[in-house]
């Protein structure tokens, strides 16, 4: 079924407003495939999934999908599971049913909002886990042709917010589901940023799965406001990579800095930078950064694309005056500019 002139503002967590030319909402392969095979030459695509990490600057022309295949399904030998996931399904709710049977590997990614189908797009991840290190498998369908397609997670090109399906190959390929390794047993991964105080001096290896999740919730609750009263895109900034010798220039400078090793360098927590800038919970306009956390940006109440877009220039521009370090924005523009 096709929705025409569909209304958007309920399809995107920072209620912003935009409609959609024309909407579908196919639940299988075969109906995106046949969505696919109908679009007109040239006509514009446009994936969305719970319009979690997206900003929509207008209207979408064209087709707009959201893909609501469903389904969870096990196969358990051993010490591990595999499990595979439509799509459509809700993120939290696919790491409450794994936490539930005792398998861990997503507990850390708890309360993140979005579907399966999005989470493999940008790489999700949260107190020291990304969906790299569970993911098997990401399934497509190619949109030249609507042929089914596997991707290995080694061909992914998984980064820090990042694939082949967000960067280099974008809009070749619609996600229809992806297949996890979980394993039963092993210790729980708590040596990242809160849960590290949380459970300092607790062996990892004597936590559950279903602890850890809670305190990840707990944590996530006390700092994120919940898109349903405060519309907003999550994380609106990635933490910015920069070189060790940068790092140690800020830090003799500000000493409290805070900053993890990455592979590149340090990663700098952007939260931090936005917050030293005198960002957190300022506005401009009907939008501004969290009081609580100021590296969420919020909509209190009738923004538009050009609000958001306002801010998150002055907010990167006071940063790098700053601190000479240039901020990447995380959601996506859409229909982009």
């Amino acid at each position: 079924m096709i929705e025409r002139n569909a209304d958007l503002s309920g399809a995107n967590t920072l209620a912003l407003p935009a409609r959609a030319e024309r909407l579908a909402r196919p639940a299988s392969e075969e109906a995106l495939a046949e969505a696919l095979a109908a679009r007109a030459a040239g006509e514009p695509l446009f994936v969305l999934g719970q319009g979690s990490n997206i900003v929509l600057d207008g209207d979408l022309p064209g087709l707009t999908l959201i893909p609501a295949l469903s389904g969870i399904e096990y196969r358990e030998q051993g010490d591990t599971a595999r499990v595979t996931v439509g799509a459509g399904v809700v993120w939290d709710t696919l790491v409450a049913d794994t936490v539930t049977r005792g398998w861990r590997g997503l507990e850390n990614l708890s309360l993140i909002p979005g579907t399966a189908g999005a989470a493999p797009f940008q790489n999700i991840g949260a107190y020291g886990v990304e969906l790299a290190d569970v993911l098997d498998s990401v399934d497509t369908l190619a949109v030249a042709d609507g042929r089914p397609v596997r991707f290995e997670a080694a061909d992914c090109e998984f980064d820090y917010r990042d694939s082949l399906f967000k960067s280099r190959r974008r809009g070749e390929f619609i996600i229809t589901g992806i297949t996890l390794t979980l394993r039963r047993h092993g210790p729980c991964r708590v040596d990242y940023g809160a849960l590290a105080a949380r459970f300092a001096g607790t062996d990892p290896a004597s936590l559950d799965p279903a602890t850890v999740r809670q305190a990840v919730i707990e944590q996530r609750r006390s700092k994120l406001p919940d898109p349903r009263e405060l519309p907003n895109a999550g994380s609106f900034f990635k933490n910015p990579v920069v070189s060790t010798a940068h790092h140690d220039r800020l830090k003799a400078v500000w000493p409290e800095l805070v900053a993890f090793p990455h592979r590149d360098g340090m990663k700098l927590a952007a939260g931090w930078l936005i917050e030293r800038a005198g960002w957190k919970g300022r506005s401009l306009g009907p939008v501004g950064m969290h009081r609580d956390q100021a590296l969420v940006l919020v909509n209190h109440g009738g923004a538009r694309a050009a609000d958001v877009r306002a801010l998150a220039a002055a907010v990167r521009a006071d940063v790098r005056q700053r601190f000479d370090v240039d901020l990447e924005q995380e959601p996506v523009l859409l229909p982009g500019r």
